[in-house]
């Protein structure tokens, strides 16, 4: 179930802890992708508050909302390009896009394998994508005071084993989002104390959101492959298999 745009909208840009958490998964996803120079970058879900940086130096930057949680215009002041779009068939050419970036889209989706299915196909040879989801072990899928709290939260090997069934090879991963999901003052001013506690002890603490990247795998064909039948042009030797002709009787 996707929330209401205008939820995520209000938690994103006009909440602390939104604008935190934007800050910080924004920062790691451009440790993964510093430029997108000359590409053509697209956003599923509520991927916007992520897009930014990419409007600049991108050939094109798309942002494609799905039809129950609702659409946007972003970004404000300049040209609108967001677009709503059914889940699982975007108005996207094939192999069109270079970067992809999913965020509170694969967890609220009724159809993840499809949807999978339809991040595949539009991405093209070398594409890479960016799955952000809510972390299972994570303090932020415990609470529904955030979007994170919504839908289906993943595990590392839960994610990439979901991804690798649909032919995408997990390449890297972050965990991000230590700091708790609180609107308190006291839990704010120390957000960067716990982001790099979280760091320092990745083992033990667990953050709040998962992010893999990975890569679109595409299969050489397999098998013999169809055969053909073509008529040889070498003569030469035709005689040695033709019977000789008999030699005429006389009467």
């Amino acid at each position: 179930m996707h929330l209401d745009v205008q939820d995520l909208r209000n938690f994103y840009y006009r909440s602390t802890v939104g604008r935190a958490a934007q800050t910080q998964v924004r920062a790691e996803l451009l440790r993964l992708w510093p430029e997108a120079h000359g590409q053509t970058v697209a956003g599923f879900g509520f991927a916007v508050p992520l897009l930014r940086p990419y409007l600049a130096d991108s050939k094109r930057v798309i942002a494609l909302m799905p039809g129950p949680q609702g659409v946007m215009n972003w970004p404000q002041g300049m040209p609108n390009i967001s677009v709503l779009s059914e889940e699982t068939r975007w108005p996207v050419e094939t192999g069109h896009v270079d970067r992809l970036v999913v965020l509170h889209g694969l967890e609220t989706s009724e159809n993840p394998s499809d949807l999978l299915e339809e991040c595949f196909r539009v991405l093209g040879p070398g594409g890479k994508a960016v799955f952000i989801v809510p972390h299972r072990a994570g303090l932020w899928s415990r609470s529904d005071r955030t979007p994170f709290g919504y839908g289906r939260p993943y595990s590392q090997g839960q994610l990439e084993a979901q991804l690798k069934r649909h032919s995408f090879l997990p390449e890297r991963h972050v965990h991000t989002l230590y700091q708790p999901p609180s609107h308190k003052r006291f839990w704010r001013k120390t957000a960067p104390f716990w982001e790099k506690m979280g760091k320092s002890f990745s083992m033990i603490l667990s953050g709040g959101v998962l992010m893999v990247e990975a890569s679109k795998r595409v299969h050489m064909p397999s098998g013999p492959g169809e055969r053909v039948n073509r008529p040889s042009r070498l003569k030469v030797l035709e005689g040695l298999t033709r019977p000789a002709a008999e030699p005429a009787r006389k009467v």
